[in-house]
């Protein structure tokens, strides 16, 4: 075959097939297709779209250009996979409470970038973790304990990882057939037997809008069952964050005070059980969502949820009492300060791309790959939406490697937060079910 023949069939709107696909995918991961035709392909598709058969082919073609895991576990073998946003912090709470349920959990997943946090960057800020497990220690951590979190290693989808560095720099990231078969690619290469996306939507997402949000959900449920796997999404409101935290240090600190009861963010805890219901039923091990979000709730509420953590954190090599004694091991910021609303009213609206954008510029978030991340920094007890205000009530607690920095992310802050003499209207926070 020829790379120029398949980039001009598709510059021209003609649907590819799959043995196309799969040539050009593995002339990806070879090198046998150049940086250039990578590009031209990559704004082809942008321009003129794919079937949802060319999105299925081209998802397993990426997959299947690396390694694909297969397991001889216990339980069914399921993950999640979020589009990201600001103070995400469920799957450190939802792959243990799912292991209690009997699934089996290789969550692989990934590092943040620009304003959205990333789950390896969480737990890295625990002293020891290791995110670099390979294949043999990841099935031995979750055979031991039921779920573990991991990167991935370089032989995961390396055709994606090629095309992704390319479309970061040729304006075609937005491409929805390219972002579903980014993500599912290197799901599916983990050999999962369900999957359930939580794509966010609203000012600290990347899908700004419900339009935009339900069409990538839509097109990632479709794909994924028609690449064998079971799969549903939930499209979740981003407009807030969802926990009270952003930060690595913060965010782990903040799950676990979910795990222990010792403080529960509502809205982290709704969306982490809707998941998780959704999941279990996907698997087989509860009759429906319903039943499968009280299964999850109640692994939560008993403990074994948060005693789950523990050993997954012990087993990558973190500390045995991490959930006893969190102020004993996550780092801590030497400069905190309080950004107070400054009048009376209600939190009307927020800009949550600029709050994850104010921990990117504490040095908790990258601003290119690469740089290296306090995981001290960020930004704890956030006002939510709906709350009333006094002048002296708190917007926000910075935590800040020094004062000039606490008073930039203090600045960024106040200017994140519209009050007004009204309450906004309620948003529910499930948005859509989609599959």
């Amino acid at each position: 075959m020829d790379a120029r023949r398949i980039i001009a069939a598709k510059r021209d709107g003609r649907a590819l097939d799959d043995a196309q696909i799969a040539w050009f995918a593995a002339g990806l991961a070879s090198g046998a297709v150049t940086d250039a035709q990578a590009a031209a392909f990559a704004m082809a598709v942008l321009l003129n779209g794919m079937t949802e058969a060319e999105r299925v082919a081209l998802t397993l073609a990426m997959r299947d250009s690396g390694d694909v895991l297969a397991w001889d576990l216990p339980g069914p073998v399921l993950d999640k996979h979020s589009t990201g946003g600001v103070g995400d912090n469920v799957s450190l709470v939802l792959a243990p409470a799912l292991a209690v349920c009997g699934a089996s959990v290789p969550m692989i997943s990934g590092r943040g970038l620009g304003h959205t946090g990333g789950t390896l960057d969480k737990l890295e800020a625990i002293p020891g973790y290791r995110t670099d497990l390979d294949a043999e220690e990841l099935a031995g951590v979750v055979r031991a304990v039921g779920c573990a979190i991991t990167g991935a290693t370089g032989r995961i989808a390396p055709a994606d990882k090629r095309l992704y560095a390319i479309r970061d720099v040729t304006a075609t990231v937005e491409s929805l057939d390219l972002i579903t078969a980014s993500i599912l690619s290197k799901k599916l290469a983990a050999g999962l037997e369900g999957l359930v996306l939580d794509v966010k939507c609203g000012s600290g997402a990347f899908m700004k809008t419900p339009a935009a949000a339900g069409a990538l959900a839509e097109s990632l449920v479709g794909v994924a069952s028609g690449a064998g796997c079971p799969a549903a999404a939930l499209v979740t409101d981003m407009n807030e964050p969802l926990a009270r935290a952003a930060g690595n240090a913060l965010e782990v600190a903040n799950a676990i005070g979910l795990l222990t009861g010792a403080e529960v963010d509502a809205r982290l805890w709704d969306v982490t059980v809707a998941l998780g219901g959704r999941l279990l039923a996907l698997g087989g091990l509860a009759a429906d969502a319903a039943e499968g979000a009280r299964r999850l709730a109640e692994a939560l509420d008993s403990g074994r949820a948060a005693e789950r953590f523990a050993r997954m954190v012990a087993a990558q090599g973190g500390p045995a009492d991490i959930v006893e004694a969190p102020a004993r091991h996550l780092p801590r910021a030497p400069v905190t300060r309080e950004v107070t609303a400054g009048r009376r009213g209600f939190v009307a609206a927020i800009d949550t791309e600029a709050l994850g954008l104010a921990v990117v510029g504490l040095g908790g978030g990258r601003q290119v790959e690469g740089d290296r991340i306090d995981p001290a920094v960020g930004l704890d007890d956030l006002a939510g939406l709906g709350l009333t205000v006094e002048p002296d009530t708190p917007l926000a607690v910075v935590h800040a490697a020094d004062a000039a920095a606490a008073d930039a992310a203090a600045a960024a802050v106040h200017a994140a937060y519209e009050l007004a003499d009204a309450p906004p209207a309620e948003t529910p926070l499930i948005l859509e079910r989609v599959g």
